[in-house]
């Protein structure tokens, strides 16, 4: 990983980088409210020896000072110093509580300690530490003093005492919320990382045809609208949706120029991908440019082509392949000029195998020389084998992948699927693409939609990875092969 994939890693998980901190910091204020704040008051004593008067006697009192600061400082913090504070001021506690808030720390090379006494209360604070500091005068004359009205060796003096002090020392309210807003990023940033690592989902577009071996013939941005109503109404819409199904048509019209495919089945990997969406734009886009288009709901098992498109649903294609009807009483006519429909009709007990039958071949040979187009939705290639079954008699398949859902997993079954039936993969189509954001770069190569038709706008070209491929530069500059008679595109 360089920096520049750490950099696309922090744009695109910018949330979760965000929350984790939040939540860091967060809990850095929760924990320095719920601290009770602590007052500190300090003294500071002065350690001598008796020393004689010559330079040498000098410099030994001097040293026996020094080294006796190092033991003293031990007796402070000692439980028999604690508990003669307590008896002397009756404080509600015991002695190892005591020891537990004094702190002694002797500077080095001088003669100086120095006493601090943290307690909730800053007057009770301050009685302890003048306490504890007197009581220590009189324990070092005690211990010091060798004969009963002897002078004592050492001596100790209070050089200042403690005063009631103003702030508290804790909770240090600015080094917890630096602490909060340096561990917060590190957490954020490891958390995006990690879950960068863990995400199999398929995100960029080198991954997509890196698994299905093809390129990628189209980018469908997201666009809520479409859920309630799927058809695009491509006279009056130049959106981003529209344009990118624009884009797609001139893509497709130019796969393999040579022998264009006509019969293309639309399929995913699982459920709810826009396969259907997708499968009904692309048709109406291929009819906004004057050619006759067939739309076919293969999904006998989950119809939803008729409820979108406003048409019968109870008889279709399961009735032509049933015996039930003939091709002329099932085919519909759209409310959009040159789309013809084709529901599934009735659920049978066994689509499978009507899909399969030899009835199935020759209904699809006869709906090819009639149109200029059929298109196919299809169920789910990792749900059922229905898909496959009708991709392998198609003139090709065109897989769909959801931005950020669809698993490398099961995209590699579903293109291992297809290439077990022997179906020509197309391409691939990176549907419902965050259209704001850093994570919307790895879906498009120069940007986004911009013109105001289909004309105005350049196709996406896909990577040149499938020798059936051969995308020209700019629908304006190339238009499809006319049809020499009503059965060729």
């Amino acid at each position: 990983m360089d920096l520049h994939d750490f950099v696309k890693i922090i744009r695109t998980r910018w949330v979760t980088v965000f929350v984790t901190s939040l939540v860091t910091i967060s809990a850095a204020v929760v924990y320095t409210l719920l601290q009770t704040p602590l007052y500190q008051a300090s003294t500071r004593m002065f350690v001598s020896t008796v020393a004689g008067n010559t330079v040498s006697d000098l410099y030994s009192g001097n040293r026996l000072s020094q080294e006796r600061v190092l033991s003293y400082s031990e007796l402070i913090t000692g439980e028999t110093l604690a508990q003669r504070t307590i008896d002397r001021l009756s404080l509600n506690m015991d002695a190892e509580t005591l020891t537990k808030k004094v702190t002694a720390k002797a500077r080095p090379d001088t003669v100086l300690i120095e006493v601090s006494v943290v307690d909730p209360s800053p007057l009770q604070a301050r009685d302890i530490a003048n306490a504890l500091s007197d009581e220590f005068v009189v324990m070092v004359r005690e211990l010091e003093t060798p004969d009963q009205g002897a002078k004592p060796d050492a001596r100790v003096v209070v050089e200042q005492r403690a005063t009631v002090p103003r702030k508290p020392v804790t909770p240090k309210k600015k080094q917890n919320l630096a602490i909060g807003i340096l561990l917060g990023g590190m957490l954020g940033v490891g958390v995006a990382l990690l879950r960068d690592l863990l995400d199999n989902t398929v995100k960029d577009r080198e991954a997509l045809e890196r698994i299905t071996g093809v390129g990628v013939v189209g980018v469908v941005p997201f666009d809520k609208g479409r859920r309630d109503h799927p058809a695009i109404s491509f006279d009056t819409n130049n959106s981003p949706a529209a344009e990118a199904f624009r884009k797609m048509r001139t893509n497709l019209q130019f796969l393999s120029v040579d022998s264009p495919p006509r019969l293309i089945v639309i399929t995913s990997s699982i459920p709810n991908e826009g396969k259907s969406t997708t499968a009904i734009n692309i048709a109406l886009a291929l009819a906004e440019a004057n050619r006759r288009v067939l739309l076919v709901d293969g999904d006998m098992r989950r119809p939803s082509l008729g409820r979108y498109l406003n048409v019968v649903e109870s008889v279709g294609l399961s009735s032509v392949l049933s015996g039930a009807a003939s091709l002329d009483d099932v085919l519909q006519e759209s409310e959009y000029p040159r789309l013809t429909i084709l529901t599934a009709g009735a659920t049978p007990p066994n689509p499978s195998e009507l899909l399969g039958s030899m009835v199935a071949k020759k209904v699809l040979r006869d709906l090819r020389d009639r149109f200029d187009y059929v298109i196919i939705d299809t169920s789910p290639l990792l749900a059922v084998t229905d898909g496959a079954i009708l991709a392998a008699e198609s003139d090709g398949a065109i897989v769909l992948v959801r931005a950020g859902e669809t698993t490398r997993e099961q995209l590699t079954h579903a293109t291992r699927i297809l290439n077990d039936v022997g179906a020509t993969l197309l391409g691939s189509v990176f549907s419902m693409v965050p259209t704001r954001g850093s994570s919307a770069d790895n879906y498009y190569y120069y940007g986004r939609t911009y013109g105001k038709s289909a004309e105005q706008t350049p196709p996406s070209v896909p990577k040149q990875v499938h020798r059936r491929f051969r995308v020209e530069p700019s629908a304006s500059t190339v238009s499809a092969p006319e049809s020499k008679s009503s059965g060729t595109a």
